[in-house]
């Protein structure tokens, strides 16, 4: 029964190392695909992938926020105050290849507009969290 056991272990180790290598494999893919698709989209010269890929964000973008319920649009705010933060990195990475006058200044231009976004989106949302605190009571 031991051996059978032990057995059994050691069929399941082999099973695991070979969905690590596969899982593996299948991330190593994705991100190859993932840098083609960023390369296309941002170095190739194709405008037109990349007005594509616009109009796609903010047709989801549209359609998010319509089909949220208003008692989420706090936690939805907030979600979107990290993604602006993630913005911010993006930003910040894009400007360290470029060079220009024109580069640098659009590139200042995206890193103080996203950061106006995330400062502006987080004092909102603290005030609207703000409203749900008790108030404590005046003594006199």
């Amino acid at each position: 029964m031991l051996e059978e056991q032990i057995s059994l272990l050691e069929h399941l180790q082999r099973e695991l190392g070979l969905l690590k290598e596969a899982m593996l494999q299948h991330q190593a893919e994705m991100m190859e695909a993932a840098g083609e698709t960023a390369a296309a989209v941002s170095g190739g010269g194709n405008l037109g992938l990349t007005l594509f890929v616009f109009a796609l964000a903010i047709f989801l973008g549209v359609e998010l926020i319509t089909k949220v319920p208003s008692q989420l649009h706090t936690p939805l705010m907030s979600g979107s105050n990290a993604i602006s933060g993630i913005t911010i990195v993006g930003a910040l990475l894009a400007m360290q290849n470029v060079s220009g006058p024109a580069a640098i200044i659009l590139g200042l231009l995206a890193v103080i507009t996203a950061t106006v976004n995330v400062v502006g989106g987080y004092l909102v949302t603290d005030r609207m969290l703000g409203m749900f605190k008790s108030k404590k009571k005046e003594e006199v």
